[in-house]
């Protein structure tokens, strides 16, 4: 992975941005600092974003509600960093279209671990790629990050995508739980974390959710992808 890429930093406190500024140049990141919403935004607009970790809880517009903004225009990988460590607080982080959750417990190297994490999912060279997966309805163009239903495009989040892709690329092949953690995850998280960007992915791509076709449950094991390949 290139690690010449730019961090946003975005939270409130600036020991912790000072801190993870520190911990990320050290890593050769370019570093990138915000303090709240607005300014964010502002940074976003003048600036390539690789990744961007943002702070839960801020004055003013909250991390969840920037991500959400974000999220209609951007699939930039975003990381949320919280005080807070309920399993709601996380299942609604993911399910705005956070690419992962940190609580702010964790250390600086592991933080900076999980940036690396997100940014090695998301950055596959194009040997690995394959043009184009069509499955009638649904049509990935991997190599594009693109996605289209009944021919009209669909914005899926990085972490999203890259669920569905490794799917659409293994019909019939089941995942486990704990095969997409570890892949998805780094091994940190829980089976929330795969259930909500499960649920997240059926929303836009089966036809009736609630009772999905194209990824489906192998109950108490994990997830198997239906569609037949053209």
């Amino acid at each position: 992975m290139n690690n010449n890429r730019t961090v946003l930093l975005v939270d409130d406190d600036k020991e912790i941005v000072e801190l993870m500024r520190d911990y990320l140049e050290d890593e050769q990141f370019e570093v990138l600092e915000a303090y709240n919403a607005v300014q964010a935004l502002e940074v976003l607009e003048r600036n390539r974003i690789d990744c961007m970790l943002l702070d839960v809880m801020m004055p003013g517009q909250s991390g969840l509600e920037l991500c959400r903004h974000i999220r209609r225009t951007q699939d930039t990988p975003i990381l949320f960093l919280s005080a807070r460590d309920e399993d709601m607080d996380k299942i609604r982080g993911l399910s705005l279209g956070g690419d992962d959750y940190i609580v702010k417990t964790a250390t600086p190297e592991e933080v900076v671990a999980r940036i690396k994490a997100v940014l090695r999912r998301y950055g596959k060279s194009d040997t690995e790629l394959k043009l184009e997966l069509d499955f009638g309805r649904l049509v990935l163009d991997v190599k594009a990050h693109e996605a289209r239903i009944d021919g009209s495009p669909v914005a899926f989040s990085p972490k999203e995508f890259e669920l569905l892709s490794l799917f659409a690329e293994y019909p019939r092949q089941v995942f486990t739980y704990d095969q997409l953690l570890q892949r998805f995850w780094e091994g940190i998280g829980d089976k929330h974390s795969v259930t909500v960007q499960i649920g997240r992915i059926r929303e836009k791509i089966e036809v009736d959710h609630r009772k999905p076709t194209l990824i489906t449950n192998v109950w108490g094991v994990g997830y198997r992808f239906e569609g037949v390949r053209r």
